[in-house]
């Protein structure tokens, strides 16, 4: 057990030294450790299946199971560059009639039609907005009634008299144009890094929002602040009624950089990726009002006993080793069916985990977390298409994997950035 920068955390809020003393080099950038090949792990690994995900009382926890990854040829399925020349894709959704949208960073809305990229893009953002660092335009999402609203959602950065700030927007889909409707939310924090970005709609119809606590720590245990959290909101960006905090759209909190949301079909949790500092990234399953104690505690480090409330520890952490996770699915259908499929930046690999739930999910109460246990951690792609940012599954099964090698901090082939389709061979779980 290791405790964040050596230091007892004597209150929720850090002083400002303290906050310095937690913050390293963004979990994309450089490793401190390079980590093993596939098959390989650091830190502990559970001996068998192990039981994962209980929640523990503030300022202490079990030690999280660091998966042993083997590796996963993907021989099911084949695969195909469906475009490439893109300027870093950061999410894919598929329209119930076929047609792909994804952002790319630097601020274009795209389309692609009948299998072809479509030359002009949807929308192109202009001022506010601003791409710098890990910011830009990054989450998108169909809403529920797209067949018949056509509306879009997407979630950027902008500048608000020189001040960083994140926001998401509503579109209106016309023709081969979109249009802003109107504003859901804005004046998240936003900094050069830390922006969290990933916005879902979930089976409930409400959207989803993962938000950074842009560097500054101490944000994401401040209710009061947007950063460093995830956020529910209705369609029109109404707070629901039943979410945990009145009149809040804060839905969890204690998050340092979320990147990725999930929910798993079977039982209805939702499960997020996070990245850690330096390594220790982590898969957390989310309860509403869950605090999952950054900066007071990280994977398997330990807290404060002064913590308020209890802390909520992941299911699983890459140990020494960093997968920098991003955007991720349950897969439905195919010969990955009924795996958590996860893009990793940093690692370069397509995670596979598989997980068997062990009781409810929880209905409101953070310490009630469902249970799963592990039964199988595999990783494909091993490097070979660099840094992967978002996985997206088909309505036919096929897996959309979207590189990222041309955002500053990967090495770009001639072709990329790429959206790659895996196509199963034959259906059915494998």
């Amino acid at each position: 057990m290791r405790q964040i920068g050596q230091t007892r955390v004597k209150s929720v809020l850090f002083t400002a030294a303290a906050a310095i003393a937690v913050m390293t080099a963004g979990c994309e950038g450089k490793p401190a450790s390079t980590g093993g090949a596939v098959g390989g792990s650091a830190g502990t690994e559970a001996p068998g299946p192990a039981n994962i995900g209980s929640t523990q009382e503030s300022g202490s926890r079990n030690t999280p199971v660091v998966p042993k990854l083997t590796e996963q040829k993907a021989a099911d399925y084949t695969q195909e560059i469906l475009a490439s020349g893109l300027n870093v894709p950061w999410e894919l959704v598929i329209a119930p009639d076929g047609r792909q949208f994804f952002t790319e960073r630097p601020g274009q809305l795209r389309m692609i039609r009948d299998g072809k990229l479509q030359e002009k893009p949807l929308l192109k953002l202009q001022d506010p907005f601003i791409s710098s660092g890990e910011g830009g335009l990054l989450g998108l999402a169909l809403d529920p009634g797209f067949a018949v609203n056509s509306y879009l959602y997407v979630y950027h950065t902008y500048s608000d008299g020189g001040e960083t700030k994140n926001r998401v927007l509503r579109l209106k889909l016309q023709g081969d144009e979109a249009r802003i409707d109107r504003v859901l939310i804005d004046g998240i924090p936003g900094a050069e890094n830390h922006n969290g970005g990933r916005i879902k709609f979930g089976p409930d119809n409400m959207l989803y929002i993962t938000t950074g606590e842009k560097y500054d720590p101490p944000l994401a245990q401040d209710k009061s602040s947007l950063g460093g959290k995830i956020l529910r909101l209705k369609p029109d960006g109404s707070i629901p009624d039943d979410n945990p905090f009145q009149g809040s759209p804060v839905y969890s909190w204690g998050h340092r950089n979320a990147q990725g949301l999930a929910w798993d079909p079977r039982n209805g949790a939702l499960l997020s990726s996070e990245h850690g500092q330096s390594a220790h990234d982590e898969l957390n399953v989310i309860v509403p009002g869950g605090n999952y104690g950054w900066p007071l505690i990280e994977a398997d480090e330990t807290g404060s006993p002064e913590a308020a409330g209890p802390l909520i520890p992941p299911l699983l952490h890459s140990g020494r080793d960093t997968w920098a996770p991003s955007g991720m699915t349950f897969i439905r259908q195919g010969p990955w069916q009924g795996r958590l499929a996860v893009a990793g930046l940093r690692g370069m690999k397509l995670l596979l985990f598989t997980l068997e739930p062990e009781g409810a999910p929880a209905s409101g109460a953070a310490s009630s977390v469902p249970g799963y246990k592990l039964a199988k951690a595999e990783a494909a792609f091993d490097g070979s298409f660099g840094r992967l940012r978002s996985v997206t599954e088909g309505p036919d099964g096929s897996l959309y994997l979207l590189t990222s090698n041309r955002d500053g901090r990967g090495k770009p082939a001639g072709d990329d950035d790429k959206i790659v389709r895996l196509k199963p061979k034959r259906s059915g779980a494998e």
